[in-house]
């Protein structure tokens, strides 16, 4: 029997997510050290919609996923390392949701609301409140660091499985199933 990839819908909101990602984290290391000027706000603006843009993709992967199984496991991998895999994969999942969430109360405690793509005035999740902001900013950073930590933990393993164990562990995440092409 052939092995199961996934699909090219979870491909693509896999890889489309990973790179907003990877580009809203570094902007958010250093946008905080941004001199107060236009493009300070900009930048803060397009970080808020790259988070809401992760939140509604992680929506969408989370539907596709709850009605498209993933493929098993590789013939031969140890149980602990499917085990690991799977906490990684749904902490993961879980951060998904809750830094882009802490990023949006974090706004709207201190006092700045978010218009996603300059067209939708999303409700604010808390009232404004400068202690609240400080505390959900320093939650919200702390977050990034431990999905940061996870995505990097993710990686290795992928790697990993394909220089090391040879197996097809990151191959099914960058081309879908024959049948599906």
């Amino acid at each position: 029997m052939a092995e199961r990839h996934f699909t090219r819908t979870a491909i693509a909101l896999h890889w489309v997510t990973a790179l907003i990602i990877a580009g809203a984290f570094p902007v958010g290391l250093l946008m905080g050290d941004m001199p107060i000027s236009p493009l300070r706000i900009k930048v803060f603006v397009w970080h808020k919609w790259a988070g809401i843009t992760v939140l509604l993709l992680s929506s969408l992967r989370l539907m596709w996923r709850a009605t498209h199984a993933a493929p098993d496991a590789p013939a031969g991998m140890a149980v602990w390392q499917h085990r690991v895999s799977q906490v990684v994969q749904w902490l993961t999942y879980g951060l998904l949701f809750i830094v882009p969430l802490t990023g949006w109360m974090y706004s709207s405690a201190a006092g700045y609301g978010v218009i996603y793509l300059n067209l939708v005035k999303l409700p604010d999740l808390v009232s404004r409140n400068k202690e609240l902001a400080d505390q959900l900013k320093a939650l919200h950073e702390t977050l990034n660091w431990v999905l940061f930590s996870l995505v990097a933990l993710h990686v290795a393993a992928a790697l990993k499985h394909h220089f090391i164990d040879k197996d097809t562990v990151l191959l099914r995440m960058l081309r879908s199933s024959p049948k599906e092409q």
